[in-house]
């Protein structure tokens, strides 16, 4: 008998109109938030534990973390040809191919630099620079992650970092991830480090002995690495961070008329990356969900990761809602990181979506090819925070700096407006900058 047959497996189907308001707030709660404060407290003294003992506390908690040794921390050039040498020919081709499409779409949608003249001599501009050195984190945990490493690198090229550096956690045998490393080279990451969880992020945020302090640090994570991104991004000492982009979830919605076998799938596409994330779906037809209830736990137990999944969906959803209207509603107030629209008519309510990390149009197109594939970034924002945050892309690499020059004769057009602002706001240095100007000009004339 397969281990898995007599899992307990429960997803909760629940009627969101029979909900009161605190019912539907605990259903959209994800399962990282209820732990917050004991969260924030642990991964407060690790960070702290880096900061004060720089690689001696990165080899103590790799020790007792990742249960691996470490003597030097960044990987070598061997280790990275033994990489190469490892893999299949067919896994290579696949890492190159997925670069190739993700560079294609990202150096399309890269910004551009602007130049306009807002009135007859004067000229604004933007230009465009690199952050300079940038820290990307590429999870590999129970599953490791090399379409990260892609997802990273290729942006952070595009922009022109001087300075890449990777962490992915180190497995027992002391080697980082075969195709990580193969991933990195592969998109020009310029060093990689074998460190994993709270305790890379304060490396790459501070810097220590072997790690190089950036400027900036991106990447998905577990809600340790999570929660460390938002710390030291509140430290001025600290880096910025590209977004929370926590634990993985996924919002379905689907009409009466979409395959139980997809839906379930993609519910299950998500479940398996660990027991934090969470997977709901929305739909008005009490038979689809049914349907996809069992369809779920059937092939819940089919996967490896089975186990896994099962924790995840144990904190997820089905919701009955009364309409695709009503759908779009509570998904927009959830803001997930992938929405799924499983409908007739997709594109007909692309409209109504206000908040969403990324999106995925009809039957054919599962979340699995935005994670790895299709050219679109899989780096996206969590917790909710797609209500205000993007995705990674070539613009989360750089920094809009806008440039204006004017001339005399456009200081003479423009010259009033702003020393009317300025007095309006009693800042009489700020106007009498222009108008000493102004009458330099008239005596001149």
């Amino acid at each position: 008998m397969n281990t898995l047959d007599s899992l307990d497996i429960d997803i909760r189907l629940q009627d969101w109109a029979r909900l009161d308001e605190r019912a539907r707030e605990a259903a959209l709660t994800r399962p990282a938030q209820s732990q917050a404060e004991a969260l924030k407290r642990d991964v407060a003294a690790l960070v702290a534990e880096v900061r004060q003992d720089g690689d001696a506390a990165l080899r103590r908690l790799t020790a007792r973390l990742d249960r691996c040794q470490l003597d030097a921390l960044e990987v070598p050039a061997e280790e990275f040809a033994a990489a190469e040498a490892a893999l299949a020919p067919e896994l290579k081709a696949a890492i190159e191919e997925a670069a190739a499409r993700i560079k294609l779409f990202h150096a399309a949608a890269a910004p551009l630099p602007v130049a306009v003249d807002t009135a007859a001599g004067v000229r604004v501009e933007r230009v465009l620079r690199p952050v300079q050195r940038v820290g990307l984190y590429v999870p590999a945990g129970s599953a490791p992650l090399p379409s990260t490493a892609l997802m990273l690198g290729v942006p952070a090229v595009l922009a022109g970092c001087r300075e890449i550096s990777l962490c992915s956690p180190v497995r027992a045998d002391g080697r980082c991830d075969e195709a990580v490393l193969y991933a990195a080279k592969v998109v020009g990451v310029h060093r990689v480090f074998k460190l994993g969880g709270a305790q890379a992020v304060a490396a790459m945020a501070y810097g220590t002995a072997s790690v190089p302090k950036c400027d900036k640090i991106f990447g998905p994570g577990n809600s340790w690495v999570t929660e460390a991104k938002l710390q030291v991004s509140a430290d001025p000492q600290g880096a910025a961070i590209d977004m929370p982009a926590g634990p993985s979830e996924v919002l379905v919605i689907a009409d009466a008329a979409a395959n139980p076998v997809f839906v379930a799938s993609d519910l299950l596409s998500q479940a398996e990356h660990g027991p934090d994330s969470q997977v709901i779906l929305l739909s008005p037809s009490s038979e689809l969900l049914q349907a996809v209830q069992a369809e779920t736990i059937r092939q819940c137990r089919e996967l490896p990761r089975g186990e896994v999944a099962a924790r995840a969906l144990s904190q997820s959803r089905l919701l009955k809602v009364e309409s695709l209207t009503q759908a779009i509603e509570v998904s927009n107030r959830y803001a997930p990181e992938h929405l799924i629209l499983q409908v007739a008519d997709p594109r007909a309510l692309l409209d109504g979506i206000e908040s969403a990390g990324s999106i995925f149009l009809g039957a054919w197109t599962p979340e699995s090819v935005g994670d790895y594939c299709s050219g679109s970034n899989h780096v996206l924002p969590t917790y909710g925070y797609a209500r205000s945050y993007s995705g990674v892309s070539v613009a989360s690499f750089q920094k809009q700096i806008t440039v204006q020059e004017v001339s005399a004769e456009g200081l003479r057009r423009i010259g009033p407006c702003t020393a009317l602002l300025a007095e309006a706001e009693q800042l009489e240095a700020h106007r009498r900058a222009v108008t000493l100007r102004l009458a330099t000009l008239e005596a001149g004339a």
